[in-house]
């Protein structure tokens, strides 16, 4: 299977749209992944899924052409090796705070000699080729996630890090490290400062930035104000909000608010 790097995937239209699979399960990554998706990451931090079915998920997610992804739980060397071994093309961890931080999840992530990601890509040698040891620190995606007030501070530390790919802004940590509200409709603006401050950093680089929108609405902006990857949803998210808006329509009509 050849390799579009994310940069190419975004080359093509501006930016990827994201989402995220939180439910344990082959057969709901299966069908969400064919949603029209660019990249799904399965998400290993706050979804429910577990090391042996993350890889049965991305074998679904292969199966469907989007890019897979994984979000892991923490800068922690044998869960970044163990879902870059599985097939994910791509790694997103949480609170990165510092470039020294971000230092060790590219050497995590990476084969010497820029990193000391252990060899073993038993499923990724398969997928993506033999030549997948000399290739994969080209294609593989490196996200830290910016959202503590001592990141965006850190910011141009961590961006600097040779082989980091993309920033991943986590907002609602981010509004709670700064001590102010988590906006449900609108990002508190103290918040989105620190936001623009990130993304304009990042643009100067040519660094990806990522952050999840709210509704497609939201998505939109985002893309207009710079960018890259943008998720909208995940699993769980899109099957209890239409859910209860199905259910809440019916009920409304027939005089059962």
């Amino acid at each position: 299977m050849p390799v579009a790097s994310l940069k190419e995937r975004i080359a093509k239209k501006g930016y990827v749209l994201n989402g995220y699979c939180q439910m344990p399960g082959a057969f709901s990554a299966e069908f969400y992944s064919r949603c029209g998706w660019d990249c799904v990451t399965l998400d290993l931090q706050h979804g429910l899924i577990g090391e042996d079915m993350a890889i049965q998920m991305l074998q679904a997610l292969t199966a469907s052409g989007v890019m897979p992804l994984c979000r892991v739980g923490w800068l922690d060397a044998a869960i970044i090796m163990k879902v870059l071994d599985s097939g994910s093309l791509g790694v997103t961890c949480p609170m990165i705070n510092t470039g020294a931080q971000a230092e060790q999840l590219v050497r995590y992530a990476k084969y010497p000699p820029r990193g000391e990601r252990s060899m073993g890509p038993l499923r990724p040698s398969m997928i993506y080729g033999q030549d997948y040891l000399k290739t994969a620190n080209d294609f593989i995606n490196v996200f830290p996630m910016v959202e503590t007030a001592e990141a965006v501070k850190n910011i141009e530390d961590i961006v600097a890090v040779d082989g980091i790919n993309g920033i991943y802004i986590g907002s609602g940590d981010l509004a709670q490290s700064m001590g102010r509200p988590i906006g449900r409709e609108a990002i508190d603006p103290e918040v989105d400062m620190a936001i623009e401050h990130v993304l304009q950093v990042c643009l100067k680089r040519d660094i990806i930035v990522g952050m999840m929108a709210r509704n497609a609405e939201q998505a939109q902006q985002f893309i207009k104000r710079g960018f890259k990857f943008v998720g909208i949803s995940s699993d769980y998210v899109a099957m209890t909000t239409q859910a209860k808006n199905w259910v809440g329509a019916v009920n409304k009509a027939m005089g059962h608010e």
